[in-house]
């Protein structure tokens, strides 16, 4: 199974973004928060700050919207050149509307979860999507804990792809490091943000390496999942 280790740039140093990301060359993806203090209460990156992050980023921009009216906003950061656009279920009034115009601007589209907002919400459409996001802290702010009582609704995730045959990547955000990610990727994770675990280490590069080396060493060996 492809395991990716997407960095979350919320833990760079934003006074020197373009070198920051140049640290992270190895990553699959940089993982970028959009917040708007509306749905979580705290205030990010816009649009022109994506637009300038993707300028200089040296690989694809795996964009988090945590921001109200979803519906309107999301297909704008396609546009700008993001590569991955993830919206939340509890701020998209028509997620499969929003998914098309995203997917006919060229870039995949995730649907992601809040702790406490169930799979089975999203059941019935979850196959509509390129990435199913099971946030593991409430989305706001870097540096939380890792909630391990999220690890049943990975296991849910995976379980219903393996059942349905589905292609998409099952993303974990939140507390991930070198230990949460054992547990991430046996629950059946394969995509993974993780923000101070490689910003707060001197060399990125080799965090990297290191946890994208863990999650292969535990992740399940399902070859449709690729």
């Amino acid at each position: 199974m492809t395991v990716r280790i997407n960095p979350s740039i919320l833990s760079a140093d934003f006074a020197n973004m373009a070198s920051d990301l140049a640290r992270i060359g190895n990553a699959d993806f940089a993982h970028v928060d959009v917040m708007d203090n509306h749905f979580v209460p705290n205030l990010t990156f816009g649009p022109q700050m994506v637009e300038r992050i993707k300028a200089t980023s040296p690989i694809p921009l795996d964009v988090h919207l945590m921001i109200a009216d979803q519906d309107r906003w999301a297909p704008g950061y396609a546009e700008l050149g993001a590569d991955s656009v993830t919206l939340h279920v509890e701020a998209t009034r028509d997620p499969i509307a929003v998914a098309s115009s995203i997917r006919a601007i060229g870039a995949r589209v995730g649907l992601a979860l809040k702790p406490s907002t169930p799979f089975s919400t999203i059941e019935e459409i979850a196959h509509r999507f390129d990435q199913i996001l099971v946030m593991t802290v409430e989305p706001g702010f870097g540096g939380q804990r890792f909630l391990a009582d999220q690890l049943h609704k990975v296991q849910q995730v995976a379980a219903f792809r393996a059942k349905t045959g589905t292609q998409f990547w099952i993303q974990v955000d939140g507390g991930i490091d070198s230990l949460t990610i054992e547990a991430a990727a046996d629950a059946g994770a394969d995509t993974f943000v993780a923000g101070s675990a490689v910003y707060g280490t001197d060399n990125p590069g080799f965090a990297i390496e290191n946890l994208r080396k863990i999650a292969r060493e535990h992740s399940h060996h399902e070859e449709h999942n690729d």
